[in-house]
């Protein structure tokens, strides 16, 4: 398989170290210094491309590539608000889109087990739940797009709760999440169901990036020679 890597921060080079490790070859990295080389012409013999940028480039990025007639794996989070026209450019140029909040196997069983909860929980009003996370400073978003992931799967489940909020409350009908910056910290989620007489809690914690790599990769390699739009959902097969 020939990869292009579209960003090449720390993501990118976990990633590329995988890919390597895994008999795949990378021959196009797209960072800040050369974005121009994102076109057809560059990646005219390329099978997939991964993407973890930012919010502020993601859709472009995406939608270059998919244009180019190339697969997109896609790990940035917070640019959600054009999905739909990244979908609709999928479908237009007959290629594939893989998407998720996060790449991480253990997340992604976490996700479940979260939807799991949230049902068994919604005939048990007396417990309220909150969400909270914790990232290295540099981490862009906040609340993180795992977060907001396990925000929904709560919210999906549950009667009492109809929408998520950034912040601390105290309204019953909307559900806390925190996000927390803090310097060293690869990624901690707690879903925290509190009731008068006892705490029920559930944590996923990071213990590095490779995890995070080592599914986009997974991703990059089940998306090749496929047309439609995917997440981790298929292929984990849930």
């Amino acid at each position: 398989m020939k990869a292009a890597l579209i960003g090449y921060g720390k993501m990118g080079h976990a990633i590329e170290c995988i890919l390597k490790q895994r008999g795949h070859e990378v021959p196009l990295i797209i960072d800040i210094d050369n974005t121009s080389d994102l076109c057809a012409e560059k990646l005219k013999d390329i099978d997939v491309a991964i993407e973890f940028t930012a919010p502020s480039t993601a859709f472009d990025n995406v939608t270059a590539a998919m244009r180019a007639g190339v697969p997109v794996v896609c790990g940035t989070t917070a640019w959600l608000d054009r999905f739909d026209e990244a979908v609709e450019v999928c479908k237009k140029h007959d290629t594939a889109f893989f998407y998720a909040s996060n790449y991480s196997v253990g997340v992604n069983i976490f996700f479940k087990v979260n939807e799991m909860l949230a049902k068994m929980m919604n005939s048990y009003p007396v417990y309220d739940v909150t969400i909270e996370e914790v990232h290295h400073t540099t981490k862009k978003d906040s609340p993180s797009g795992t977060a907001v992931t396990l925000a929904e799967g709560v919210i999906n489940n549950i009667d009492r709760k109809s929408k998520w909020v950034g912040h601390t409350t105290t309204e019953p009908d909307e559900l806390e999440v925190l996000g927390i910056r803090r310097s060293i910290v690869p990624g901690t989620h707690t879903v925290t169901w509190e009731s008068p007489v006892d705490s029920i809690r559930i944590e996923h914690m990071a213990k590095g990036r490779e995890s995070f790599a080592l599914g986009a990769v997974l991703a990059a390699e089940f998306l090749v020679g496929k047309k439609g739009v995917f997440g981790m959902n298929d292929l984990m097969k849930f």
